[in-house]
């Protein structure tokens, strides 16, 4: 098999799971060109400034994803949030994912050393590859690929407990989404010594939530956190920001 024969079936397969066909031969080379087998082959150009790219596409479009699905949490919370989906462990997962490792070229010391499953190497191949997406299709492109690679990555890292007070955090969501209020009704069960409370939060007389709990106050934010998880998965979907305007950072 010639060298492009041996390119083009590597390229196809990364192409198809990306969704993104590459206008050209060069550029996707580029994003696949790790600097060890750049050095062994004469001082080829390394993926090493798509990566540089791709790391601020990435980290755009991730931080205005979660700054519009969580419009209560503040600055610090944000930042940990962000850090806890871009990460070289995460990066690696969606790399893998996507079959990176058997696109990424290699030089034949990291090709024994294992490489191709390196997750230093597949983050950084990811963003070089985000970055050639950027150059190659626009940001619009770029941004929806982030996007199906990330946002339920976002939710779920929330979700594993990024100090959310979910009360608060649909207050403010509904207050800018829906123009009202959250209100919570309780049911409860069960003895004194052991009850049970079942809660439903409503805005605007429809229901968004239930949770239980051993407590109002523990049911009460289950049914926020259900409610919640609800509208900003409604709200990442539709792409509406604050004040229910179109996301800054375009999506397809």
């Amino acid at each position: 098999m010639g060298v492009r024969s041996s390119r083009l079936s590597k390229r196809l397969p990364i192409e198809k799971a990306l969704g993104i066909r590459f206008g050209g031969e060069q550029l996707y080379v580029w994003a696949f060109t790790h600097r060890s087998f750049a050095y062994e082959n004469g001082g080829l150009p390394t993926n090493e400034r798509l990566e540089f790219l791709g790391d601020a596409v990435l980290g755009l479009v991730v931080t205005d994803i979660i700054y519009r699905a969580f419009p209560g949490l503040p600055e610090g919370q944000l930042a940990k949030l962000r850090a806890a989906t871009v990460n070289m462990n995460v990066l690696a997962e969606v790399a893998r994912e996507l079959g990176v490792g058997d696109a990424v070229r290699l030089g034949r010391g990291e090709e024994l050393s294992g490489g191709r499953d390196k997750s230093s190497i597949l983050a950084d191949t990811l963003e070089a590859v985000l970055g050639a997406v950027y150059l190659d299709k626009g940001l619009p492109r770029a941004a929806a690929l982030v996007r199906r690679l990330f946002e339920q990555r976002v939710m779920e890292a929330a979700g594993r407990g990024a100090a959310l007070d979910y009360k608060t955090s649909l207050q403010e969501l509904a207050a800018s989404d829906l123009g009202g209020m959250p209100s919570y009704s309780i049911d409860e069960e069960g003895p004194d010594h052991a009850k049970r409370f079942t809660a439903t939060v409503s805005v605007a007389g429809t229901a968004y939530g239930t949770g239980k709990g051993r407590s109002k106050k523990e049911a009460e934010q289950h049914a926020a956190r259900q409610a919640f998880e609800a509208l900003a998965a409604s709200r990442m979907v539709t792409g509406t920001g604050d004040a229910g305007q179109t996301g800054a950072v375009p999506a397809e």
